[in-house]
């Protein structure tokens, strides 16, 4: 397999390779390339791009990256998801020399960018193992990320009360919803052939239905109201800020809560990530450093990686 490696330190004056961090800050920072952008957007613009050059320069002049590799096709398919943002070839060619990009500078850029990744990557291997001490810890401290509440399936009626309307004048409005909890009564199934018919929240276009509720979700009022049904029990008439309103619970599901066991498994993704995070962390800070020491080879002067956080 053909591959590509990058084993000399960057060059700050390597335009494209810039260039391609500067469009990138660009585009995260505003949505739009180079030439959109007015002096204050590009000073920020450039400010981010020296920062991530910088970065990505630093990482890859470490002893980490001097056999890093970057398989030709996994090169050559970072290109093409690029091109294929666009229409054409033409028009990939046309944007890119817009932004004072082309082709092989887009490639080098793009080399180092993988190689950076692949790099970090490594680093972040060399985190210490998360231990069951760790892993039961967390899950006793973060327990309300474990605990589901209680859920309930709702439906509603709604007639809004607006004085515009001679209909939905406070006294015709709850005369009308009266109407309707007298329809109800002894026959729950018709909730939602009512609320299609009569309700004027949207929701009466899914013949009433709220899907699943929270606690909170709802106004006060209505929310203490359908927290306090029964499964198949409608409301009386409960008033909010809109209007008038009937309420249908038609399920519960009780709050539950996962217990470590079937917890751990995500716990240990979380506190691994973070780990690696955290790895990588200590290792920049520690080239930086390096980097600020006089005297002596830089590379002679980085810790191996074992010793990162030792």
């Amino acid at each position: 397999m053909t591959t590509t490696s990058l084993r000399k330190p960057p060059d700050a004056s390597m335009g494209g390779e810039y260039r391609y961090h500067l469009l990138r800050a660009a585009i995260e920072r505003f949505q739009c390339d180079l030439v959109g952008l007015d002096a204050q957007r590009m000073a920020e613009v450039e400010s981010q791009a020296h920062r991530t050059f910088d970065l990505e320069s630093l990482v890859l002049s470490s002893p980490e990256a001097l056999d890093a590799v970057v398989p030709e096709p996994r090169l050559e398919e970072a290109l093409n998801a690029l091109r294929d943002r666009y229409p054409d070839t033409n028009a990939f060619e046309e944007d890119m020399a817009r932004n004072g990009l082309h082709e092989a500078g887009m490639r080098r850029a793009l080399q180092r960018e993988l190689t950076f990744d692949a790099v970090m990557q490594r680093v972040g291997t060399y985190a210490a193992p998360i231990t069951e001490v760790e892993e039961r810890l967390f899950y006793e401290l973060h327990r309300e990320r474990f605990e589901t509440p209680e859920r309930r399936a709702a439906r509603h009626i709604l007639i809004t009360v607006n004085d515009d309307y001679p209909e939905n004048r406070r006294g015709a409005a709850h005369a009308r919803i009266e109407r309707i909890a007298a329809d109800l009564k002894g026959h729950v199934e018709q909730f939602g052939e009512l609320a299609s018919r009569h309700s004027e929240c949207p929701s009466a276009t899914q013949n009433g239905s709220l899907g699943l509720v929270t606690p909170g979700q709802l106004f006060p009022a209505l929310d203490k109201g359908l927290f306090g049904l029964a499964a198949g029990d409608v409301s009386g008439v409960l008033e909010s800020d809109l209007g008038f309103h009937l309420l249908l619970c038609e399920r519960i599901e009780p709050a539950r809560s996962v217990d470590f066991d079937q917890a751990r498994e995500k716990i240990r993704s979380v506190l691994e990530q973070r780990r690696r995070r955290e790895t990588q962390k200590d290792w920049i800070t520690s080239l930086r450093q390096n980097q600020q020491r006089p005297g002596c080879d830089r590379s002679s002067r980085i810790p191996p990686l074992h010793q990162i956080g030792a």
